[in-house]
C-alpha cells in the first residue's frame, strides 16, 4: 500500500485546488528532514533518476559508485562494453565494493573487507575459503543487479526496481527531444553548484520566467520573458518552449553562437528554446546549437547539489576558434542570479511568517509541478498521467 508523506492532508489539498485558487506547498515540504527522507524513498528511489552521461563510463572495466536515497549503486561497463548496474553490496557481509562517489577501472570488482571478487558481469569469481562451506554454490552469490537504462546518452537508474519502463516515464517527451540527438553531443563545459535551498524550489524557479524581468536582464535581451508556452503530455515531466529574440540565434550574452547549429532541426525549432524537467532530478534545456542540463541532488532540506553540463555537437569542436564560453558564461551568470533568489526564498519559507501563497497567471508550469508533487505526497509516488490543467477559471 502506498505511504503518504508526513504532511497535513488539508494543506496538500489546497495545493491541488484549481489553478488560480491553489496555494503553494506547506512549509514542512521545504524544511522537514522527515519529508526529505520520504521524498528520497518515494520520489527518488522509486523513480527513474538521471545519474550522468554514458560517456562518463567509456571503457570496459570503468565503474563508479553512486547513491540514490539509501541505495548504493555501482555503474560500469562489462568486458564487452555493455552498461550494467549492481547494488553496491558484497554478497558476503554487505561491505561496499566501491566507496560512494569513487571511480575505478579494473578487470574485476574486489571487496576490500574479505576479498570476495566479482567479474564485470557481476558473477562471483573468488570467495576465499568459501569452498569449505558445504554445498556452497558461487552462482548463487553474484552481485544483485540494479535497473539501468540509457536515454539519448543519459544514464537512468531505478533503485527500487519497480518503476514503469523508462520509455513510459519520459513518454511524449521523446518526440520533442529526439530531433536534437543529444546522444551524439560531447561535453564542452561543466560546473557543480552547492545551493542553500530546497530542491523543489529549484524546480519551481526553472518553470517560470515571471521573475526574469526582475533578475535576468541579460536573458531578457535574447529571449522575450513572456514568450513561454507550456504543454501537457504523457510522462513524468513538465515544461514547454520560449522564443528567441529577433536578433538572437541562441542564448548567449549577445545572442550570437560560437558553436555549430544542431543538424536536423526545423526552421521553427531553430527559433525557439525548449525547457523540460524530467522528474525528479534533471532539467534538459534544448538550444539550436547546444544542450544544457541541470542534475538535481538533494543533500539536506535546505541544501542541494546541482551539476550542470553544456553539450555541443561534434561539428563545433572542429571549428578552429570554438570555445564553449559563450554558452557557459551566459548560463553560469543566470544560474547565480537564480541561486541568490531561491536561497532567499528558502530562508523565507523557513520563517514562522511563511504562509503558502497563490500562483500568478504566468506560473502555470509551477502549478503543474506543485500539483504533481502534492499528488505524489498524497498518493505515495509520482504519477505518469499528464499534470492537472493550468488554465485560469
Amino acid at each position: 500500500m502506498a505511504s503518504p508523506a508526513p504532511l497535513d492532508r488539508a494543506a496538500l489539498e489546497r495545493s491541488v485546488a484549481p489553478f488560480g485558487f491553489s496555494r503553494n506547498l506547506p512549509q514542512e515540504a521545504y524544511t522537514s528532514k522527515a519529508v526529505l527522507n520520504w521524498e528520497l524513498r518515494h520520489l527518488y528511489e522509486s523513480a527513474w533518476v538521471c545519474v550522468g552521461r554514458a560517456d562518463d563510463l567509456a571503457q570496459p572495466g570503468d565503474y563508479r559508485a553512486i547513491r540514490i536515497g539509501d541505495d548504493g549503486i555501482i555503474l560500469g561497463r562489462d568486458d564487452v562494453g555493455t552498461l550494467r548496474g549492481f547494488y553496491n553490496v558484497c554478497s558476503h557481509r554487505a561491505h561496499e565494493l566501491i566507496e560512494p562517489g569513487q571511480c575505478t577501472s579494473s578487470r574485476h570488482l574486489r571487496c576490500a573487507y574479505h576479498g570476495w571478487t566479482y567479474n564485470l558481469d557481476g558473477s562471483l569469481k573468488v570467495a576465499p575459503r568459501a569452498s569449505d562451506l558445504p554445498g556452497f554454490d558461487p552462482a548463487v552469490f553474484g552481485l544483485p543487479p540494479a535497473r539501468v537504462e540509457l536515454w539519448h546518452g543519459w544514464v537512468f537508474v531505478n533503485a527500487s526496481g519497480d518503476a514503469p519502463p523508462l520509455a513510459d516515464w519520459v513518454g511524449d517527451l521523446e518526440e520533442i527531444v529526439a530531433p536534437y540527438a543529444p546522444e551524439r553531443l560531447r561535453l564542452g563545459a561543466e560546473k557543480t553548484y552547492d545551493v542553500a535551498t530546497n530542491w523543489k524550489l529549484i524546480h519551481e524557479n526553472y518553470h517560470e520566467c515571471y521573475h526574469c524581468p526582475t533578475i535576468h536582464p541579460q536573458l531578457c535581451r535574447v529571449s522575450p520573458p513572456d514568450s513561454g508556452v507550456n504543454i501537457d503530455r504523457s510522462g513524468a515531466w513538465i515544461g514547454g518552449s520560449m522564443s528567441l529574440a529577433e536578433h538572437a540565434v541562441t542564448m548567449s550574452m549577445n545572442g550570437a553562437s560560437n558553436g555549430a547549429m544542431l543538424p536536423g532541426l526545423s526552421t521553427e525549432q531553430r527559433r525557439k528554446l525548449e525547457y523540460y524537467a524530467v522528474l525528479p532530478n534533471i532539467f534538459i534545456s534544448l538550444h539550436p546549437d547546444y544542450v544544457l542540463t541541470h542534475r538535481i541532488e538533494p543533500v539536506e532540506p535546505g541544501r542541494t547539489r546541482i551539476e550542470c553540463q553544456w553539450l555541443f555537437p561534434p561539428e563545433a569542436f572542429e571549428k578552429e576558434n570554438f570555445s564553449p564560453d559563450y554558452a557557459f558564461e551566459f548560463w553560469d551568470l543566470t544560474n547565480l542570479q537564480d541561486w541568490k533568489a531561491i536561497e532567499s526564498v528558502h530562508r523565507g519559507v523557513s520563517s514562522r511568517g511563511y504562509r503558502p501563497g497563490p500562483l500568478a497567471p504566468k506560473e502555470d508550469a509551477v502549478y503543474r509541478f506543485v500539483t504533481r508533487i502534492a499528488r505524489a505526497y498524497l498518493d505515495g509516488g509520482i504519477s505518469l498521467a499528464a499534470p492537472a490543467p493550468a488554465a485560469l477559471r
